[in-house]
């Protein structure tokens, strides 16, 4: 059963569980966030997400709650498919009535979402999928996307690139909308920034089951000088490793979305190829205030290192109940009032919801690959603030015909 129970959630002091006493005590009922992600389907990303809503729930409610209400996350997982995640958020708000939606990974599932809550006109605060038009062509009243979207990390990414030699690109990425936004946004930026490169081959494996020896073949065929990977997971993995093998990244760049977060870079191990250019996130070299703070809280929690997906997990709850305390209530339309131009406080730093396109403006590390005691880690890092690599707001009105 996929449901986080009032007693696992509603937490008086750490370690203690006291949530009948809290809501007797308080006369309220919980604030309910329906929440939906793929946890079978990507357990390396989902699970350290699933730590990170915990431990903010946990933090929140030991605070004294929301509007002195305690928060209750009900989740379920949707597996990867469009078709469940849909038919678990008329669930969630149907049977378990919930205040709002919130979660989900994967780009086309994000949508689906997306769609349904304009539907119904229920705010979903979406916090992993990456597609652009989660807020841009298909961007609705109701919906609101947390992490850095392929827009803002090609943009990153192409800021380094455009500074290579490298003229003739290659492209691999998954078949569907995220791989997709990806490529298009990395190849329209960078080809502005730099006329004189050209894209002389494409590779899309399906997600889950790329043909990896086949792909390296066909991009070394190619003879080109650079790569732009968009691979993930267990795919990134088997292209890491017949990439080696066979020879594909010697002398020649390499510029690869999301490789540098930990949850992907830690299974390539001493694999890990040196000197890519990534968006990442090294956990462990990130000394901020806020950032340590949450550091030493997850690890005293979970006695284990925050991923990304933690990160993000994280800040999804804090958006919320910083939400709720602005519209002063659960009722659906006032909370989609206060979420635009949202002020929300991060790991990473002060972030916003955009009203505009409903972007927020957390960003994310750029760096290199680098080997250290035979494991992956991110070198030469910067934080590339998320509000630096958004369009200007006439192109957003012009792909977002409905923005203000």
């Amino acid at each position: 059963m996929t449901r986080t129970t009032r007693r696992s959630v509603l937490l008086g002091t750490a370690g203690a569980l006291a949530a009948p006493a809290l809501i007797r005590a308080q006369g309220t009922q919980p604030i309910r966030i329906g929440e939906i992600n793929s946890y079978t389907a990507l357990p390396a990303f989902t699970l350290p997400y699933r730590n990170g809503w915990q431990l903010r729930v946990e933090e929140i409610n030991a605070a004294g709650g929301v509007l002195g209400r305690p928060l209750e996350v009900v989740w379920r997982d949707d597996a990867g498919r469009p078709q469940d995640a849909v038919r678990l958020a008329g669930e969630l708000l149907d049977n378990e009535r919930v205040d709002l939606i919130a979660g989900t990974f994967f780009s086309h599932v994000g949508l689906a979402v997306a769609d349904f809550a304009a539907q119904r006109r229920r705010l979903f605060v979406a916090s992993e999928p990456l597609t652009d038009q989660l807020v841009w062509e298909k961007g609705n009243a109701y919906t609101f996307r947390l992490r850095p979207s392929t827009y803002m990390q090609a943009a990153m990414l192409v800021e380094e690139a455009a500074k290579l030699p490298a003229k003739r690109w290659v492209t691999v990425s998954p078949n569907y909308e995220y791989g997709q936004s990806a490529v298009k946004w990395f190849k329209q930026l960078l080809s502005a920034k730099r006329p004189d490169v050209e894209f002389v081959a494409e590779q899309w494996p399906a997600l889950g089951r790329i043909d990896a020896g086949a792909t390296v073949t066909a991009l070394a065929q190619a003879r080109p000088e650079a790569i732009y990977n968009v691979t993930f997971g267990p795919d990134l993995t088997n292209f890491v490793r017949q990439g080696n093998t066979r020879g594909l990244f010697e002398r020649r760049s390499v510029v690869s979305l999301l490789t540098g977060e930990p949850e992907y870079l830690d299974p390539l191990a001493d694999e890990t190829p040196e000197g890519w250019i990534v968006t990442g996130y090294p956990w462990d070299q990130v000394n901020t205030p806020e950032h340590v703070a949450f550091r030493t809280a997850y690890q005293r929690r979970f006695n284990d290192y925050p991923r990304l997906g933690t990160v993000v997990g994280y800040d999804t709850i804090t958006a919320i109940a910083e939400c709720i305390k602005r519209a002063g209530s659960t009722e659906t339309e006032r909370m989609v009032a206060a979420m635009r131009d949202l002020p929300f406080g991060s790991p990473f730093g002060r972030c916003v919801f955009r009203g505009i396109d409903h972007q927020s403006t957390l960003g994310a590390f750029v760096g290199k690959t680098a080997l250290r005691n035979n494991k992956g880690t991110m070198v030469d890092w910067r934080y590339a603030d998320g509000a630096n690599y958004l369009p200007p707001d006439d192109e957003v009105r012009r792909m977002r015909p409905q923005a203000a």
